[in-house]
């Protein structure tokens, strides 16, 4: 097993033991995630997997509280976010945004990318570097706008 899986796997016992249940359903939404590609897959995961599934799990909150906050139910996105602080708990440390530039302008004379045709290149390195520790759709921006 790996060691995040058993984080969370700690995580979750703790929160039954103390009658947590917002927090217990939303690490059981996370195994639940974990579990249903393991299945599908017939594959143990790994931490870089897990990672990618989490992260991806943000992602899907992010875009839910935008269209929460624009249809003005805000209760429904102050859920969405408490599942966000649950969830980056498992994450590693989130970059800051010199870390961010730093690593693009690496990857950037690594593959001598000049234009937005070696958008693909420059994402291709910096993708595992980034995973669950910045937010892509950020990462993303900040390639075209050197690129562009």
């Amino acid at each position: 097993m790996s060691d995040l899986k058993a984080q969370i796997t700690d995580a979750m016992k703790t929160a039954m033991r103390e009658k947590d249940k917002a927090r217990l359903g939303v690490i059981r939404l996370m195994t639940s995630a974990m579990k249903q590609i393991e299945v599908d897959e017939r594959i143990e995961l790994d931490d870089a997997r897990i990672l990618t599934i989490l992260d991806k799990m943000l992602k899907q909150r992010r875009e839910s509280i935008k269209q929460y906050e624009a249809a003005e139910r805000q209760e429904l996105a102050d859920q969405e976010a408490f599942e966000i602080t649950i969830i980056q708990e498992f994450m590693p440390s989130q970059l800051t945004d010199d870390e961010i530039s730093a690593i693009i302008d690496e990857a950037v004379a690594a593959t001598g990318a000049s234009s937005m045709k070696d958008m693909g290149k420059v994402m291709g390195i910096i993708k595992p570097k980034l995973a669950g520790r910045a937010d892509m759709g950020a990462v993303s921006g900040k390639i075209k706008a050197k690129l562009s």
